[in-house]
């Protein structure tokens, strides 16, 4: 009995995961958190990666963000996560990044775009 309980839990699962894959850009996250922003201010995420575009939310440093992977210039943080730290950083310093966020807090999770010079490998 057991297996087939374990069974119909890994066939849930696949199908959460098949579902979820279609709506985002990206089924693997990287965790990176919100740093270096000034005393009393905060990181703004946006709808597209630009500093005039609509902005979904904001996040007080220390904040650990869901990074899709996708960055400006074609870099993919997945692709630099075994480079040290300060490394990563300087790859995406002037770039901006993919984030998957809930700015309601409502469950409903879309994509956004944070500026690499504010966040920092988790």
């Amino acid at each position: 009995m057991k297996s087939y309980v374990r069974a119909a839990v890994a066939v849930a699962v696949a199908s959460m995961v098949t579902a979820l894959s279609g709506q985002s850009h990206a089924t693997v996250f990287a965790a990176w958190q919100v740093a270096d922003v000034p005393f009393g201010d905060t990181l703004n995420a946006r709808k597209y990666p630009s500093s005039t575009s609509q902005k979904q939310a904001a996040y007080p440093n220390g904040t650990v963000l869901q990074m899709t992977g996708r960055c400006t210039g074609g870099i993919d943080l997945l692709d630099i996560a075994g480079e040290p730290h300060w490394t990563q950083r300087q790859a995406i310093r002037y770039r901006w990044c993919e984030v998957w966020h809930d700015p309601a807090q409502n469950g409903h999770f879309v994509t956004g775009w944070v500026y690499g010079k504010y966040i920092a490998p988790y």
